[in-house]
C-alpha cells in the first residue's frame, strides 16, 4: 500500500486534458494520478429504434480496458461488452443521463466512450468525471452550430473512490491501496450535492453507519474539488 505522499484526504494529481483527438465531436484525456482514460464524445443523428418519433434523444457510454492498461498483463479485448465492464459502462450511461435533458437534444444519440489507457485504480470514476467535460464540449459544439435551442445539460457530475483501510478513510484509492482495503466505496453525485450513485461492499470486514457516513462525507469533498476542476478545464479556452 502507497499514499504517494498524500494525506488520507488528498485527491491524486488529477489532470484534464480537452480536444484530444481530432474527430471525435468531444475528446477528454483524463488522469487521476497514474490512471488514464481517454473519454470521447460522438453525436449521431438517430435515436435506437424503441426512441423513434417520441422526439427526444439518448445518451448511452461504452467503457473497456485496452489490452496493456494494467500492470497484471495483457487483457482480452472485450468485443461483446460482459460482466465487469458492461457494468461500468451502464454506470456511466446512469450517472451521465442524470444531469441532460433528453427532450431538448432532440432525436440525437450521444455515445460516451471511455477508453482505460493505464490504470491504477479509479478508472471508473475517472471515466464519469472526465465524459462530463467530453459531453459539454460536444453540446458546445451543437450550440455553436444552432443546431440546439438552448443545452440539454441540466448540471454538473463527478465521481470518486473511497476506502476503508484498518479504520481509517481513504480518498481516492490507487489500485495498491484498493486491493488493501476493507471496504471500498464509489461516489457519483452532482453538483448540487444530489446523490446519483453509491457503490459500497465489505472486501474483508464490514463497516457500520458512522463509518459510511464518513466515507460520504470525505467522497463529497474530493468531488467538489473535482467539480472545480471540470470548471476550470471547460473555461480554460
Amino acid at each position: 500500500m502507497t499514499r504517494e505522499g498524500r494525506t488520507p484526504r488528498e485527491l491524486r494529481p488529477v489532470a484534464i486534458v480537452r480536444n484530444y483527438t481530432k474527430n471525435a465531436d468531444g475528446s477528454v484525456l483524463i488522469s487521476f494520478g497514474d490512471t488514464r482514460v481517454l473519454c470521447t464524445a460522438s453525436i449521431e443523428d438517430r435515436v435506437p429504434a424503441w426512441l423513434k418519433g417520441q422526439d427526444r434523444g439518448w445518451l448511452t457510454a461504452e467503457y473497456a480496458m485496452l489490452p496493456a492498461s494494467a500492470s497484471e498483463g495483457r487483457i482480452s479485448r472485450d468485443a461483446t461488452q460482459r460482466g465487469r465492464a458492461m457494468e461500468i459502462s451502464r454506470l456511466i450511461g446512469r450517472s451521465l443521463r442524470s444531469i441532460i435533458d433528453l427532450e431538448r437534444l432532440g432525436e440525437r444519440q450521444i455515445t460516451l466512450d471511455c477508453d482505460v489507457l493505464q490504470a491504477d485504480g479509479g478508472t471508473r470514476t475517472a471515466a464519469i468525471t472526465g465524459a462530463y467535460v467530453s459531453l459539454h464540449d460536444a453540446v458546445s459544439g451543437l450550440l455553436a452550430r444552432d443546431l440546439l435551442a438552448e443545452s440539454p445539460i441540466t448540471g454538473q457530475c463527478a465521481a470518486i473512490s473511497v476506502g476503508l483501510l484498518d479504520g481509517e478513510s481513504y480518498l481516492d484509492l490507487c489500485y495498491a491501496e484498493d486491493a488493501a482495503a476493507d471496504v471500498d466505496l464509489n461516489l457519483v453525485m452532482k453538483g448540487d450535492e444530489s446523490i446519483i450513485e453509491v457503490q459500497a461492499t465489505a472486501e474483508g470486514h464490514s463497516f457500520n453507519r458512522a463509518q459510511l457516513d464518513e466515507m460520504l462525507e470525505l467522497g463529497r469533498t474530493g468531488i467538489f474539488e473535482l467539480l472545480g476542476l471540470q470548471h476550470e478545464a471547460i473555461n480554460s479556452g
